[in-house]
């Protein structure tokens, strides 16, 4: 279900952002530091929004990563101390119950 919301969040916001896109297209100068070029602001938005969306997920592909190596990592911490716990439960002989009293019988 939380996919399905991303998923329509999502549409919307391209829809939204291509609309807004088409209202401007008029053509504005930008600057790249060493040159000015005059381009359509539909390009200008457009690119902006793809750049985004390359950072946003990238960032995400990283951030899964990351915890893909964290979940392995503490996969093998733990199957490392279930070892070591099924070594040290070994069950203890019990010849008599060592809560009752010698001599006594039970009920």
């Amino acid at each position: 279900m939380k996919f399905q919301w991303s998923l329509i969040l999502g549409l919307f916001f391209a829809l939204l952002t291509a609309v807004f896109a088409v209202m401007n297209v008029d053509t504005v100068p930008v600057n790249f530091g060493f040159d000015f070029v005059s381009i359509p602001l539909i390009l200008v938005i457009l690119g902006c929004a793809l750049i985004g969306g390359v950072v946003v997920g990238s960032y995400g592909i990283f951030r899964q990563y990351k915890l893909q190596k964290q979940i392995k990592s503490l996969n093998a911490e733990l199957a490392k101390l279930r070892d070591a716990n099924s070594i040290n439960m070994e069950p203890i002989p019990a010849e008599s119950d060592p809560f009752t009293p010698e001599g006594s019988s039970r009920l």
